[in-house]
């Protein structure tokens, strides 16, 4: 629901909870966003017309390299030519902007035989494995998931729950990223105020020295989810009063009690999902920011009592600013 307008009270309101507050912005709050924005812009946080474009065209091309990488190992296994003209692979882009033995190995050969491929690093043995390298000076993170279907569609749905089944754990987590992006985006009420918040955030975060995942604080998927929570408590706030409202929310936030955009669904796969009331080593979780996708979970299993304690220093900071 991406409008300019308010949205409207009712009963269907988005996340676990009824909104703190439906009051639309002041003639204050108007000026400061546009203050914020011009900010960020000066800051050099949005992307220009160029780089939109050349990042379109990297990703285009790397499309394009999956499918040869795919139709090349297909043929090494011995498939007739029909199944090798048949089979493909596909990009889907999430995160900040919006695969396999063979992965690691023949894909990975390709990338590092193009010239425009830098600093080209594989993670097999990651959470989420991963490929990570610049294109053309683009950072890209590269994930694999493998499919139980003979033919990837170029109009495949991932958003489907149905497209997990049979799907290893590595797999599942691969595709989070997309799915729960996705989830996101259709879970707050106004996509491009969410997106100002969550691009001021982030710039906080970063010289504030909380944007780590790997550190046990807050990588960016920890907090698209905590803005967006923010948006669906006031649904009709601009960027400026988000901003103020984050700190005011999250100080006065009882952790270990869980950020959640909608109920966690239970599923029908049978793949495990947060739940500290079945699961002992759920409890054991400091900050819970659960992701809005199926299986549901904790996207902040990071968090130590120590690095929860710095964050929430951090967030009274900047509340009493």
């Amino acid at each position: 629901m991406e409008s300019s307008g308010l949205v409207k009270r009712s009963n269907g309101h988005l996340g676990v909870t009824e909104p703190i507050s439906w009051s639309g912005p002041t003639e204050y709050d108007v000026i400061k966003t546009q203050e914020l924005e011009k900010y960020l812009v000066d800051a050099g946080l949005y992307e220009s017309q160029e780089e939109a474009v050349s990042r379109e065209e990297i990703l285009g091309r790397l499309d394009q390299i999956v499918k040869i990488w795919v139709k090349k190992v297909s043929r090494a296994k011995g498939f007739n030519e029909q199944f090798v003209q048949e089979a493909n692979a596909k990009i889907f882009t999430f995160g900040s902007y919006r695969l396999g033995e063979d992965f690691f190995t023949e894909l990975h050969n390709m990338l590092s035989e193009m010239p425009e491929v830098t600093e080209l690093h594989p993670v097999p043995d990651a959470h989420v494995p991963v490929m990570r390298f610049k294109f053309s000076g683009v950072s890209i993170d590269l994930l694999y998931a493998k499919l139980s279907l003979w033919v990837i569609p170029e109009d495949l749905d991932i958003s489907q729950d149905s497209i997990l089944q049979n799907a290893d754990e590595q797999t599942v987590r691969s595709l989070n990223g997309c799915r729960v992006t996705d989830q996101i985006l259709r879970l707050v009420p106004n996509i491009q105020n969410f997106r100002t918040t969550l691009r001021c955030m982030r710039f906080w975060a970063k010289r504030r020295g909380v944007y780590s995942n790997v550190a046990g604080f807050l990588g960016g998927i920890n907090w698209a989810l905590l803005v967006a929570r923010i948006c669906q408590l006031y649904p009709n706030a601009l960027p400026s009063m988000l901003v103020s409202r984050f700190f005011r929310v999250y100080t006065q936030w009882r952790w270990p009690n869980p950020v959640m955009l909608c109920e966690i669904q239970e599923g029908s796969l049978g793949l495990p999902i947060w739940d500290p009331r079945r699961n002992f080593r759920d409890r054991l979780h400091q900050m819970p920011i659960i992701t809005p996708a199926y299986p549901c979970m904790n996207s902040s299993y990071n968090v130590s009592s120590s690095t929860l304690r710095v964050m929430t220093e951090e967030f009274q900071r900047g509340n009493r600013i």
